[in-house]
């Protein structure tokens, strides 16, 4: 590649994603290497700000949509397909958007600590109906993506008696929270028995902590896929700059920093490929997923079922 040090390539991408604890740096770091351009990550509600921008955008490439919103996202006009391989993905799932591109994915999934919960439930029926005082920790699906993948994976389980099962889930959900962290943080300061995370959480403690007692629930009913996406702007000034980035993303140099860079599975690199710690994490051998069109329909019922069985 040959662009001059004044070729800018303008990446919106969620605070998490850029931070010194995230992948970006790194990121940032290696694909400045090979195109010898700046690449610059401005942060923030990703999706919010496009939508607010319009064709005014700043932005060449945005990363860090979810597989929940693509289709608010896909309605906006605002993004170029990506004219990337799909055979070079390694996803649960067949994935043929021409869009969007994965670059990680994970399933949803109940942590807890097996020191202090030595009686588990086994499956998704067993945590809702068991008379065991379970205390639960769960975000808002209206302001948290995960919180909105729970109740589409509850949704996916259960259909018609979802909100029968929020009903019977209701009295172990010690608190609900606008987002991730501070769910997280209630559970890891040991308030609740369980958080809703990701299957790949547990890698975190192992990695960074040695800490082995971090566990996610694998449920014989399934687990709902969770992956984050990256796109180009139609009304880009540097086309072949963005498409370039979006073929990095699909190198093994981008896929393996994201295990450690953001405790996930890489979207792009074959489970050989893994490091080792995330090679031995249980996952589920069962995955739900919805499209975006069917994400989009049930949303709504989704979440008035979760609100209504939550308010009685």
């Amino acid at each position: 590649m040959a662009f001059s040090d004044t070729d800018v390539l303008t990446v919106y991408a969620p605070d998490y994603f850029a931070s010194e604890w995230g992948p970006g740096p790194s990121i940032e770091a290696a694909f400045e290497k090979e195109c010898d351009c700046d690449l610059q990550f401005e942060t923030g509600d990703v999706l919010a700000r496009i939508i607010l921008e319009g064709s005014r955008t700043y932005a060449d490439v945005v990363i860090g949509l979810n597989t929940d919103v693509t289709k608010k996202a896909r309605e906006t006009d605002l993004f170029a397909p990506h004219g990337q391989d799909y055979s070079k993905l390694t996803l649960p799932i067949n994935w043929t958007d021409d869009v969007f591109l994965p670059f990680n994915y994970s399933h949803t999934a109940f942590i807890y600590n097996a020191e202090k919960l030595s009686n588990a439930p086994a499956s998704f029926e067993e945590l809702v109906s068991s008379k065991e005082k379970f205390s639960l920790v769960i975000q808002d699906p209206r302001s948290s993506i995960s919180g909105l993948a729970l109740i589409l994976w509850i949704k996916a389980v259960y259909g018609d008696r979802a909100e029968s099962a929020w009903e019977k889930l209701a009295p172990k959900i010690l608190t609900v929270t606008r987002g991730w962290s501070e769910s997280y943080g209630l559970f890891t300061e040991g308030e609740a028995d369980m958080v809703l995370s990701y299957t790949t959480s547990p890698a975190y403690h192992i990695v960074a902590e040695g800490d082995r007692t971090k566990k996610a629930l694998i449920f014989p009913e399934g687990h709902y896929l969770m992956m984050e996406l990256a796109a180009k702007l139609e009304g880009t000034d540097n086309p072949e700059l963005a498409d370039d980035f979006l073929a990095f993303i699909l190198t093994d140099t981008f896929q393996n920093l994201i295990p450690t860079g953001n405790w996930s599975l890489p979207a792009a690199l074959p489970k050989s490929e893994w490091p080792k710690d995330f090679k031995e994490l249980p996952l589920p051998s069962k995955v739900l997923f919805y499209s975006e069109d069917e994400a989009a329909s049930l949303r709504d019922e989704a979440i008035e079922e979760w609100r209504r069985a939550l308010s009685k």
